[in-house]
């Protein structure tokens, strides 16, 4: 595949937006905590980075994974085993210590470079947020920073919301990026396949 072909895959992916009900909470802060947060190193272990980095172990492991099932298919079932554990382990450390109730639901438009979600308040053009996204299809939280680039009067004859804001992210890692990108073509799948059924 040519080069321009890709770069322009990967844009098309890049604004791939769908609409969606997520478990979301927001709160402002200074540009100064943006700031501060971006020059940070990378914790592998964070609690809201530990479903992305177990998914780059798991991404290493896999070649591996495909010789031993060749040599030594009961170890092979053995490790499955202790792998599907670590996971269930990653789940309930990620959702503890995160208070995600049902009224953090947002109706949300969202993509790998920001989202618009519909509130019940104004907040200025320029504000930074912290925001916190439990992405219930990968049972990932992500912990992304955003700057508000619009708000406007909700004007959708169903909104619940009486406005809607526009946020890009900003310094978005490229494995959490991913993590967000798999949400999306999931989610489109499943509500591609809810249309059918019903």
């Amino acid at each position: 595949m040519e080069k321009s072909n890709i770069v322009a895959a990967e844009e098309r992916r890049r604004f791939f937006r769908i609409d969606d009900a997520i478990n979301l909470y927001y709160k402002i802060v200074y540009e100064k905590s943006v700031i501060a947060a971006s020059r940070m190193s990378d914790d592998i272990l964070s609690n809201c980075s530990l479903v992305t980095a177990l998914d780059l172990l798991d991404q290493e492991s896999r070649v591996i994974m495909h010789r031993v099932e060749r040599n030594t298919p009961e170890i092979a079932d053995y490790l499955k085993s202790i792998d599907a554990k670590i996971n269930l382990l990653a789940q309930a450390v990620m959702r503890h210590g995160i208070d995600f109730s049902d009224s953090n639901v947002c109706q949300t438009n969202i993509s790998a470079s920001g989202l618009a979600i519909e509130i019940d308040h104004q907040i200025e053009v320029g504000e930074f947020l912290e925001i916190k996204l439990l992405l219930t299809s990968c049972i990932a939280v992500i912990l992304v920073y955003g700057q508000v680039v619009y708000c406007k009067e909700n004007t959708q004859a169903d909104a619940s919301m009486p406005y809607q804001i526009g946020i890009n992210y900003i310094n978005l890692n490229d494995q959490d990026r991913e993590v967000l990108i798999k949400h999306i073509v999931k989610r489109q799948m499943q509500q591609i396949r809810e249309k059918k059924e019903s």
